[in-house]
């Protein structure tokens, strides 16, 4: 009978540390202040308002009035996460240990326009070349180039790689469909190797000050020259999963000459986000920045395509990737 009493103790005990252990604390600030701390610093750095017709003040009464000082700590996260996701920004998260609010509406009402498993299947095949993170492999005589997240860095000497083979066939396709973007570094990196000038590919500006229309002057974007380019035909594949630096590298890749987009346009992400941390601890970034194309275009809106195709579902049945196909034609075509 002791026994089983203390078998049921330690099994309290062990429930109990676990509820303490994965469940958050209740704040131990003022959930108001927490919220107008989050709505103040939102509304004097984010960067998108005006060209999203945002009314981040009567965002503020509505969401404000769900606030209470005796509130826990998920039900404070789920009003301050449906506040932000007002946005309608990829860039904006809000981080609170146990969660993590996210807005992924930027491509989740458009076609995939991707199928992993007929890239790997038909076009990569069992001997398709790694170097470093690009993948490829040659289509009939072109190199077909994968590359999954700019997240993962390019080295010299593995891009130079894909150059010379590329410089035996007839034309490059690189595919950045889904690549949900990473490091800019990488797509400057990426793009200089297919121009031997510096190119003006957009501008910039920085939301600099508390009013809406406070920002910094417009500022060239450029892609440096690159060394040992190549300057044959390229066709930059894209979808509405390429987002944040993918957006940036396609809209680099637009203006050179030689390069055509095809697919969907990109889902958008042209703000570079700015970050913050709450008095609770909790951290939050959103974007900061304004990007524009050489027509004065918003990339955040996306960078279009010259070439608009959705993958048939005929083609797909058949393990064709008709954008592939495309693409192909397009290059042949140029030669």
């Amino acid at each position: 009978m002791v026994n089983r009493i203390n078998f049921c103790l330690i099994v309290l005990l062990f429930f109990t540390s676990c509820d303490s252990w994965i469940l958050p604390e209740d704040p131990k600030t003022e959930p108001l202040d927490i919220f107008d701390s989050l709505w103040k610093d939102v509304n004097e750095r984010y960067s998108f308002f005006e060209h999203k017709d945002i009314d981040w003040e009567n965002i503020r009464a509505t969401y404000r009035a769900k606030i209470t000082n005796d509130m826990g700590a998920v039900s404070l996260f789920d009003v301050l996460a449906n506040m932000l996701f007002e946005l309608r920004d990829g860039h904006v998260n809000l981080a609170a240990g146990f969660d993590n609010s996210r807005n992924w509406e930027w491509y989740q009402d458009y076609p995939d326009n991707y199928d992993q498993n007929i890239i790997d299947k038909n076009y990569l095949r069992r001997d398709f070349w790694i170097s470093g993170p690009l993948k490829h492999q040659f289509i009939n005589d072109v190199l077909y180039v994968n590359y999954s997240s700019f997240s993962q860095n390019i080295a010299q000497g593995n891009l130079q790689v894909v150059l010379e083979r590329a410089k035996l066939g007839r034309g490059i396709i690189i595919d950045v469909r889904n690549n949900g973007g990473g490091s800019l570094g990488n797509a400057y990196t990426l793009a200089s190797a297919f121009t031997d000038t510096e190119v003006l590919v957009a501008q910039k500006r920085i939301k600099n000050g508390i009013g809406m229309d406070d920002f910094s002057t417009w500022e060239d974007i450029t892609v440096p020259a690159g060394e040992d380019v190549y300057s044959g035909p390229v066709v930059v594949l894209t979808n509405r999963r390429s987002y944040s630096a993918t957006t940036f590298f396609a809209q680099m890749m637009k203006e050179l000459p030689q390069v055509t987009i095809v697919g969907d346009q990109t889902g958008g992400g042209g703000g570079i986000p700015v970050y913050g941390e709450l008095i609770n601890g909790w951290t939050y970034r959103f974007s900061g920045t304004q990007t524009i194309d050489m027509e004065g275009r918003q990339i955040e809106d996306g960078v279009l395509v010259d070439v608009r195709v959705d993958l048939n579902p005929i083609s797909t049945a058949k393990g064709e990737d008709n954008i592939i196909t495309t693409a192909l034609r397009i290059l042949m075509g140029n030669n």
